[in-house]
């Protein structure tokens, strides 16, 4: 009897060693709650029958058995919920599911290690096929996979082959090939930039430089996924104003847009191309005003607008002088558009006429003193 209880409290002792000290330390946590919650409870009964007489206070700091029953079992849940509370996992934090997989493609680099097996270690470039060479196991497909992926496709490769029984493969990439994106256009350094993460348009228009000074608002952004359709995106430089910021994935094309030029010639004070900032309607008043106003010789009633079509050019006849005294609607231009006011013969020779005319009169009145 006495060697059958030495040996289960030896083999109680070696199996339930944790659960004994796990319990002795609820139970001292348990007991110490309780008596917490006994004391504020005595503390608010007594402070409650100040005014009372001993026999009624003595009445009252007694608790009853449902009152106690109840502490007991607040108690109880206390460090249940506690400890469910520390089990919750933490809160994902905002925009970590946004983050690429980054895949393995054609062209990349990588380095392969074989834990203490450096004779199947080292540098690989996948091929066209999306394959590597493993040494002794032969080829492997890893394309459109991640590092990790890759990593227990070897694994799996060389205990296949048998070559090692319990392999540790580790596969990091070196060089990306094709995890760039490709920003043209409008920017001040067009290029392929590396995407590595998480990354917008506006964080791929800061990589190459900005935007040029021609440049329009219009961008245009094609996936790789779907190249047939252009994600069109406005941009704007106004404050206040919140530019769409496209989630860019490699492989994509980014295109900005160059701001359409409108052209006025004839009589003006300064002739010229004018941008239409931003891709915004340009009208014709807007654009003499910027070209300086028109001269004191023109023929405003004359002026044409030459605007290019599917079927060619045609020209457009242009009240100017209505259309600056508010009688004719202001005609909004489009890219290429050219604005010609000539000159009027009768207000040239009338103007040279008159020059002459100040000129005599000024020559006369001279050798008459």
């Amino acid at each position: 009897m006495g060697e059958d209880s030495i040996q289960y409290g030896h083999r109680s002792g070696r199996t339930h060693c944790g659960a004994k000290v796990a319990g002795m330390r609820f139970v001292a946590r348990f007991v110490g709650e309780v008596r917490c919650m006994a004391r504020l409870r005595l503390f608010a009964r007594r402070s409650f029958t100040t005014r009372r007489s001993f026999t009624t206070r003595r009445s009252f700091t007694t608790p009853p058995a449902t009152s106690f029953l109840a502490t007991l079992v607040f108690a109880a849940a206390l460090p249940l919920a506690m400890f469910a509370q520390q089990g919750k996992p933490a809160p994902t934090p905002a925009g970590a599911d946004m983050a690429h997989r980054l895949q393995i493609s054609s062209g990349d680099l990588l380095e392969l290690g074989v834990f203490d097996t450096p004779e199947l270690s080292g540098r690989l470039r996948v091929n066209e096929a999306g394959e590597i060479v493993v040494p002794v196991a032969g080829t492997l497909q890893v394309a459109g996979m991640t590092s990790d992926e890759a990593a227990a496709a070897a694994e799996k490769k060389l205990r296949g082959a048998e070559i090692l029984k319990d392999p540790h493969v580790s596969i990091f990439i070196l060089e990306y090939a094709t995890q760039g994106v490709t920003v043209t256009g409008e920017v001040r350094s067009p290029g392929i930039y590396p995407l590595l993460g998480s990354h917008g348009l506006v964080d791929l228009l800061s990589a190459a430089g900005g935007v040029t000074t021609s440049a329009g608002r219009m961008v245009s952004v094609t996936h790789k996924s779907d190249p047939d359709h252009a994600q069109m995106v406005r941009l704007d430089n106004r404050p206040g104003k919140i530019v769409e910021n496209v989630d860019i994935q490699p492989g994509d094309t980014i295109v900005v847009s160059r701001a359409g030029v409108a052209y006025v010639v004839g009589d003006v004070g300064h002739p010229g191309g004018f941008q239409i900032d931003g891709n915004d309607r340009l009208t014709v008043l807007q654009l003499v005003a910027m070209a300086a106003g028109t001269t004191r010789t023109s023929a405003q009633d004359k002026a044409r607008l030459i605007r290019r079509t599917p079927n060619g050019r045609e020209e457009l006849p242009i009240r100017l002088k209505a259309m600056m005294s508010g009688k004719v609607i202001d005609i909004p231009l489009e890219d290429g558009d050219i604005l010609f006011i000539p000159s009027s013969k009768a207000k040239i020779y009338g103007y040279r006429g008159m020059d002459s005319a100040i000129g005599l009169a000024s020559g006369l009145s001279i050798a008459r003193f």
